[in-house]
C-alpha cells in the first residue's frame, strides 16, 4: 500500500480479496503497510488491484512459502518473550534439562539458570524418543512442575507438544510452546498451533531441507500465529562422530530468505558436550538470535541426553564467554 493509504482503503482492498475466496495477511511496519494474499492462484487476481486506490505495487512471491519470505515482511520480526526482544539485536539464551525428572533437579536447574544469566527455562514434560523403552517424561506431572519453577523464578518456560491431544495443557504453562524435529512435518499440529496466540519454537526436522522447514512454518504463520522461532538443531549426514551435522550455513541463509527470527540448538547439533559451548559461540558469531543448550546440575545421572548437557558451572562458563562474542558483531547480550 501507498504511505499514504488510508485505514478505509486498506480495508476495502482486504474485503475485496475475501470476496474472490483467499486468504489476506496484514502487515503493518513503520513505512508501510503489505497485504499477503495467499490462494490458489492470486497472480489473476494482479490485474484487479495494481490501479486501486491506495495501491503502491502488487510484487508476486514466487516462492513457495509466502508469509515467512522477507518478500512478504522485509524487516526482522521481534517476539517478546520475558525481557528479550526475540529477533532483535539482543541474545536470547535458553536453557535448561532435557526431561523434568523431578521437582528437586528441576529447581535446582532453574535457579543454576537464572544466576547464570539465561533469560528462559527448557523442560520437556512429554518426550518423544526413539526406543518405547526409554523415559517419556512425567506428562501432566511434569506440566505441575514447570508452572511452580516458573511462579518461583520468573523464567519464561520453553516447553514441547507432541500431539494436539495435550495442546491445551502445554500452552496453560508454556510460554513458548515447541515443536520438536521429528513433528515438524506433522500438518494438522501445526494448523492447531497457529491458532494460537502463543510463540512458537519450530526445531528444523532431522532430514529436512530449508525449503521444507520454510513451508512448515507457513503452516502456523498461515493460521494467523505470526510469532515463529526457528531452531537449527543439526541435520543427519554420514558423520558418526557427533549425534548429528550444525548446520550453521542455515543461520544467514533463513536471515536471507525469511523475516522469522533463528535460534540454534548446539546439544542436539553435537551430542557432546565438549563441543556445545563453542558451537553456541558460533551461532551467535553466525548471526543467530540465540542459543538452546540442555543443562542439568547431575549429567552423569540424567534421564536423557546427559552426554550433551552442560553442568551449572559449565552454562556459567557459556555466559561469560558469550558476551564479548555478541559485542565483537555487533549485539547484546540482555
Amino acid at each position: 500500500m501507498r504511505h499514504d493509504a488510508t485505514p478505509a482503503q486498506v480495508a476495502d482492498i482486504v474485503q475485496q480479496i475475501e470476496q474472490h475466496g483467499m486468504k489476506s495477511h496484514l502487515s503493518s511496519g513503520e513505512e508501510r503497510t503489505v497485504i499477503g494474499v495467499i490462494g490458489t492462484n492470486p497472480f489473476q487476481l494482479k490485474d484487479l488491484f495494481v490501479e486501486a486506490p491506495g495501491v503502491a505495487e502488487v510484487i508476486p512471491i514466487t516462492k513457495p512459502y509466502k508469509l515467512s519470505n522477507r518478500e512478504f515482511r522485509p524487516h526482522d520480526t521481534h517476539i517478546r518473550v520475558g525481557g528479550v526482544d526475540v529477533g532483535s539485536n539482543q541474545v536470547w539464551v535458553v536453557a535448561g534439562p532435557c526431561s523434568i525428572e523431578n521437582a528437586e533437579m528441576f529447581l535446582e536447574s532453574a535457579r543454576g539458570v537464572k544466576a547464570a544469566g539465561g533469560h528462559a527455562l527448557r523442560g520437556g514434560a512429554f518426550k518423544p524418543r526413539t526406543s518405547p523403552y526409554s523415559f517419556q517424561g512425567l506428562r501432566h506431572d511434569g506440566l505441575s512442575i514447570l508452572k511452580a519453577v516458573r511462579a518461583e523464578t520468573g523464567l519464561p518456560i520453553v516447553s514441547e507438544v507432541l500431539s494436539e491431544a495435550d495442546l491445551d495443557a502445554v500452552a496453560d504453562v508454556a510460554d513458548v510452546i515447541q515443536i520438536g524435529a521429528r513433528n515438524m512435518q506433522n500438518f494438522s499440529l501445526l494448523s492447531e498451533v497457529g491458532q494460537l496466540r502463543r510463540p512458537v519454537l519450530l526445531k528444523r526436522g532431522m532430514s529436512s531441507t530449508i525449503e521444507e522447514w520454510l513451508l512448515s512454518a507457513e503452516y502456523i504463520l498461515s493460521q494467523g500465529n505470526y510469532d515463529v522461532i526457528l531452531c537449527e538443531r543439526g541435520i543427519r549426514t554420514f558423520e558418526p562422530y557427533t549425534r548429528n551435522t550444525l548446520d550453521l550455513n542455515a543461520v544467514p541463509l533463513i536471515r536471507e530468505l525469511s523475516h522469522l527470527p533463528v535460534i540454534v540448538d548446539p546439544s542436539h547439533g553435537t551430542g557432546r558436550r565438549s563441543l556445545v559451548i563453542a558451537m553456541a559461540l558460533a551461532a551467535v558469531a553466525s548471526g543467530a538470535h540465540g542459543v538452546i543448550v540442555e543443562v542439568h546440575p547431575h549429567p552423569e545421572a540424567a534421564l536423557s541426553d546427559g552426554a550433551q548437557s552442560l553442568t551449572l558451572d559449565g552454562f556459567r562458563t557459556l555466559m561469560q564467554q558469550l558476551r564479548p562474542v555478541a559485542e565483537a558483531v555487533g549485539r547484546t547480550l540482555a
